[in-house]
């Protein structure tokens, strides 16, 4: 009979380990609290509270309920084992050994949690993809990339909202708004910010030569409540309304009702075309805006801790943080974390969690070596 008990015994640690980055007991205290305030019969005439509320208790009652089921996991792995060992039961040892290795599979995607140490990780993310270097191929490269994080999104149960796109003269995107929410999508796509570069076989080149071309991908966390901690002097802004352009359906306005908004000391730019008016379209600029500014602001405060994330870079040669090379080979690579594969259409298709993960443990690695 085969000795599984170091197996157990390294579940039974990980559980442990765990409770604590999981803030167990913290959450079982919370969850009564939370239940008996969401069943307030007031509690929906605030929907930004109710809302927090709403949300807080999902996400406990999601972590309770993994902890709780794999508490049983380890368990049973356990008893199966103590079970077989006393019967001396040898055809038991595949069932055992297979129960171990789901209940690892199953750590291994809970201890992504442990990773995520940020402010603002568990936040909703607003980012901006900008073509650079690179001319057409560039524009179709920022396409490429939000098409990318789009997929990894649905693959993952979190929502792409389209706030604004401004399309290539001959194809693709010049740039494009959008937020990703869910739970934890500003941990997760922090990751991503940087300029992102391509280098494949120009399909716009009648050569067919060689094309490299850059877009950038920046990232901040969004909040509602972020408009009330940034200090925006309106004085400072210029406000244009234009047309909003897409596929069309029934969202895409027909007056003039988009907004862009530039904010004039720091050059950044937000747009929004998807609401129904221009004061809605405005409005979720402005909190957008807020956004990009408090992190801004961040940035400044701690310059030594900023990073790849604080940096504000040329979207061209020598700034990116990942290549993405199709020709003369197939390989995607992180410059930072140097994480690597060659199943470069796989990452385009969305398979871009390897590398989150990646640098959330390289990230952990630097502040540790700190």
């Amino acid at each position: 009979m085969k000795d599984f008990s170091e197996e157990i015994a390294a579940l039974r640690s990980r559980h442990a380990d765990a409770a604590n980055y999981l803030k167990i007991d913290d959450l079982r205290a919370r969850q009564p609290e939370l239940e008996h305030t969401s069943a307030e019969p007031g509690l929906w005439d605030d929907p930004d509270r109710a809302k927090r509320i709403t949300g807080e208790l999902a996400a406990i009652t999601e972590d309770l309920e993994v902890f709780d089921s794999l508490t049983t996991d380890v368990d049973d792995a356990s008893t199966l084992y103590e079970m077989a060992r006393e019967e001396a039961d040898e055809s038991l040892e595949a069932e055992i050994a297979e129960a171990i290795a789901a209940t690892a599979a199953r750590f291994d995607h809970l201890e992504l949690r442990s990773l995520f140490t940020g402010e603002h990780d568990d936040s909703d993310a607003v980012c901006h993809i900008q073509a650079g270097e690179g001319g057409t191929d560039a524009q179709d490269w920022a396409e490429m990339l939000l098409r990318m994080y789009t997929r990894w999104a649905e693959q993952n149960g979190l929502i792409v909202e389209i706030e604004a796109v401004s399309e290539g003269a001959e194809a693709g995107l010049t740039s494009c708004e959008f937020m990703i929410k869910g739970r934890n999508a500003y941990g997760l796509l922090r990751s991503e910010h940087g300029v992102h570069r391509l280098v494949r076989i120009s399909p716009f080149n009648k050569e067919a030569k060689r094309q490299t071309a850059f877009a950038s991908m920046h990232v901040v966390p969004f909040f509602d409540a972020v408009a009330n901690e940034v200090d925006i002097d309106e004085t400072e802004l210029r406000i244009d309304t234009y047309r909003s352009s897409g596929a069309g359906g029934q969202h895409v306005n027909v007056t003039d009702s988009a907004v862009r908004i530039t904010h004039l000391p720091t050059g950044i730019v937000v747009s929004c075309q998807n609401e129904r008016s221009q004061h809605q379209n405005k409005d979720r600029a402005m909190q957008m805006l807020a956004a990009r500014l408090l992190d801004l602001e961040r940035q400044k405060r701690e310059d030594e801790l900023a990073g790849i994330a604080g940096e504000s870079k040329r979207v061209g040669f020598g700034s990116q943080i990942r290549s993405y090379v199709l020709q003369p080979y197939q390989m995607v690579k992180d410059l930072r974390t140097e994480h690597e594969t060659g199943n470069v259409d796989g990452v385009l298709a969305g398979d871009v969690g390897p590398f989150m993960e990646a640098y959330l443990q390289w990230q952990r690695g630097e502040r540790t070596d700190a």
